[in-house]
């Protein structure tokens, strides 16, 4: 799964000189590449004896590796490193971070956000996708790791499940521990990986270096031409090599375009192509090394400290996409498509870096049960492809509305570029199509589930939003109430009242109202909004208000990579010029027990399901950091 990683570095980079970037690439190495740089493991041999493997003859392997060489070639270093990363959101990278650059309100346009569904609807699909991507990387790695102990000797081959499901559990337990100590080691040890990757791969083109004809095009093409439909699905599994591609873009905002740029050309891609390139060469002189040409490339007495090499490896990347699943539903979080759960933050330095239990304890389960429902990193390579391909393609379609409308570039340029990508990425996914029966169909329909989902939280947020604001009374008529003999008691301290409309007044100061039928001497009526964008400067974090009889009007903006805390809302209020004790104010929060009704807005079994998300999510003391002692909850029922 790739998405933005909770990486050891900084979330700002600045370009500050040569041994900055170099530094920064390192640790690109760890957190970036993991995932792309396991691929040697499964995805040559999975051409040659997958489901629809090709006999490993001279011509199909040269054909094989000019398709690896050139998949690379344009659809990282040229789509992904020269043209998405372009698409940054302040800084920020990833299917959703793009959504949001989307969804903005193009310069010089009064078209509302909301007015484009189907980009959205495209964006959030995409992260759906992403989700399913994230519980097969896990397993197709490390199972492919573990399986080197069969190659060494047949006594391992019973023991290759549970040693994977061991090395699993153990890398989710340590989550709640953080990554920060195990991620220092995380960029020199994938620099190990790759360097080994590389000498593996030379060792064998030594002996036959007429395998380099096949970094010519005309070989793939060839291929293509000569198997006709069979050749077209053996690109399902020629496309396992860049599957880690979305991560380039992800985690741009941890590193920087450059840093991941010269880690790719100076490194990953050579290493990469040199393995691959050795893996033919082996295949050229002996075709029966198709069982698995990676482990067999290294001499018997290296078996062992490979098999523990590339499992460090895999782990590595299995991590970087357990991290990036926990930002990427903090994101969702945010941007107002997923109930509220526990965030941890295990490091005081790097905000980037958290822990989700619940997720985490979801994300086992879903990868336990992959490992003994497949069993095998081939039978899991039919799961794994699918949903990285409409990720990307998706990815393409919004990059291209990105080029029109924030780099203004013409039709003429935007079209052809955008559609030869597209046209690539169609080619792979019709290609990975046919895996669907394979164990394609679990990605899919995960994604179709997490799907609606967010789409029936957000719908069931808005439509909630909308009966409450229809509930609350306008503030300018509740203050010219309190005037004269209906002003009602003060009492002294600080209430402060959380609201999601800015506008109106909370149902939850009416209802105080009506029931406590008193009014605190100072009223804060505190907004939360969040924002489009990664990251809210520190000087329009928190907007303050004063109004007249004592009242407040707080706004706070926060973006979709941070956590909203309400002490800090409270000392940069202080820094606005409210003044309040906080041993005497009270939070006032609104409850609301959701019944479905028959009337316009969601199918009843949405509302349900929105009703059953509302009572699941976590309470907003929590969320928020309030002081539990200092709340006061108010409930109310709402009609859906």
């Amino acid at each position: 799964m790739n998405v933005t990683h909770g990486a050891p570095v900084s979330p700002t980079v600045a370009p500050e000189g040569p041994r900055r970037i170099t530094l920064l690439a390192l640790g690109a190495l760890g957190i970036v590449y993991g995932d792309i740089g396991t691929s040697p493991l499964y995805a040559l041999r999975e051409c040659f004896t997958g489901e629809h493997g090709i006999p490993a003859t001279h011509d199909n392997v040269l054909g094989v590796l000019s398709l690896i060489f050139w998949a690379l070639f344009v659809i990282i270093s040229v789509k992904y490193l020269l043209f998405v990363m372009r698409a940054d959101n302040r800084g920020e990278g990833g299917i959703l971070a793009l959504m949001a650059l989307v969804m903005q309100r193009p310069k010089g346009s009064r078209e509302p956000r909301q007015g484009r569904p189907l980009l959205w609807m495209l964006g959030l699909f995409g992260a759906a996708l992403l989700y399913g991507d994230g519980l097969i990387t896990p397993a197709v790695s490390v199972l492919g790791a573990v399986e080197g102990l069969s190659v060494a000797t047949p006594v391992f081959h019973s023991y290759i499940v549970p040693i994977t499901l061991v090395i699993l559990l153990a890398l989710f337990l340590v989550q709640r521990h953080g990554t920060g100590g195990i991620g220092i080691v995380f960029g020199p040890f994938m620099c190990l990986w790759f360097v080994v990757l590389a000498g593996l791969g030379v060792k064998e083109l030594v002996v036959n270096p007429a395998v380099l004809w096949a970094l010519s095009p005309v070989h793939g093409v060839r291929f293509l031409l000569e198997h006709g439909s069979h050749g077209f699905l053996v690109l399902g599994a020629v496309f396992l090599v860049v599957t880690g591609g979305e991560a380039l873009y992800a985690d741009m905002g941890h590193f920087g375009y450059r840093p991941i740029r010269l880690a790719w050309f100076v490194l990953v891609l050579p290493a990469l192509m040199l393995n691959y390139l050795g893996q033919g060469a082996l295949l050229l002189r002996d075709p029966e090394a198709a069982r698995n040409p990676f482990y067999l490339l290294a001499p018997s007495w290296a078996l062992y400290p490979l098999v523990v090499l590339a499992t460090g490896a895999a782990v590595i990347a299995s991590q970087a996409l357990i991290s990036g699943a926990f930002s990427l539903t903090r994101q969702a979080m945010q941007l107002g498509y997923c109930p509220r759960m526990e965030v941890v933050h295990t490091s005081a330095e790097e905000m980037g870096q958290i822990y989700m239990p619940g997720l985490n304890l979801m994300l086992l389960v879903g990868v336990v049960l992959m490992v003994l429902g497949f069993r095998s990193s081939s039978a899991l390579a039919g799961a794994y492809g699918i949903a990285v391909t409409a990720t990307m393609g998706i990815t393409t379609m919004l990059t291209y509305v990105v080029a029109r409308e924030r780099w203004n570039v013409s039709r003429a340029v935007a079209i052809p570029i955008a559609g030869l990508f597209l046209v690539v990425d169609l080619a792979f996914f019709g290609a990975n199509v046919v895996k669907i029966t394979e164990g394609g169909w679990f990605p899919l329909s995960l994604a179709a589930f997490i799907f609606t989902l967010m789409t029936t939280w957000k719908r069931g947020r808005e439509i909630l939003a909308g009966k409450l604001r229809v509930a609350s009374m306008d503030l300018k008529d509740l203050l010219e109430g309190f005037k004269g003999e209906h002003a009602p008691l003060r009492v002294p301290g600080t209430a402060v009242f959380m609201t999601g409309n800015p506008e109106g007044s909370p149902p939850a100061l009416l209802h105080n109202l009506k029931h406590n039928k008193v009014l605190h001497e100072q009223v804060v009526l505190l907004t939360i909004l969040a924002e489009d964008v990664p990251h809210v400067p520190s000087e329009e974090r928190v907007e303050v208000e004063h109004l007249e009889q004592g009242f407040v009007r707080m706004i706070a903006r926060y973006g979709f990579m941070e956590n909203p805390s309400i002490p800090d809302i409270l000392k940069r209020g202080r820094e606005e010029g409210l003044q309040f004790q906080l041993m005497s104010t009270s939070f006032f929060l609104g409850r609301e027990t959701l019944i479905p009704a028959k009337k316009p807005g969601m199918a009843a079994w949405r509302e349900s399901l929105f009703a059953w998300m509302s009572r699941n999510a976590r309470s907003a003391t929590s969320y928020f950091r309030i002081p539990p002692n200092r709340v006061v909850e108010l409930g109310t029922q709402v009609e859906l």
